[in-house]
């Protein structure tokens, strides 16, 4: 598919959709985080009373770990959806960061917030 500069319209449509997902990934994180402040210090650190069987200690562990990597991908796709918002203010949304040509509209209907061509993407994600 051939890479074009994005119109206004599209820069209009790509804003209010980033716009969109960064308000439902804040209300996720902010639940997380309720539920976060919820638990109890030992439900956080994986203790469990005498009577507690070292696998219920596991399984906390192992839920907490987990909540936390969640916790960390939504802050991290936040902070991409607010660069992307960025550059669309900057003008250089849809310009890969690397090469400087225009990212592929599939790739960025697909990924609003890519800062690379599919190209240099790959290229990146081998390193």
């Amino acid at each position: 598919m051939a890479a074009t500069r994005l119109t206004s319209q599209e820069l209009t449509d790509f804003a209010q959709r980033l716009r969109s997902e960064r308000e439902e990934l804040t209300d996720q994180l902010t639940t997380i985080e309720d539920q976060t402040f919820a638990t109890t210090q030992s439900d956080l650190s994986g203790d469990v009373g005498i009577d507690d069987e070292s696998a219920d200690a596991g399984t906390a562990t192992f839920e907490r770990e987990k909540e936390l990597s969640i916790e960390q991908n939504v802050r991290d796709l936040i902070g991409k959806i607010e660069r992307a918002l960025k550059r669309i203010e900057a003008g250089t949304f849809g310009i890969c960061e690397i090469c400087g040509k225009p990212i592929e509209k599939a790739r960025l209907k697909a990924l609003p917030y890519a800062d690379l061509c599919i190209k240099d993407a790959q290229a990146q994600s081998r390193r």
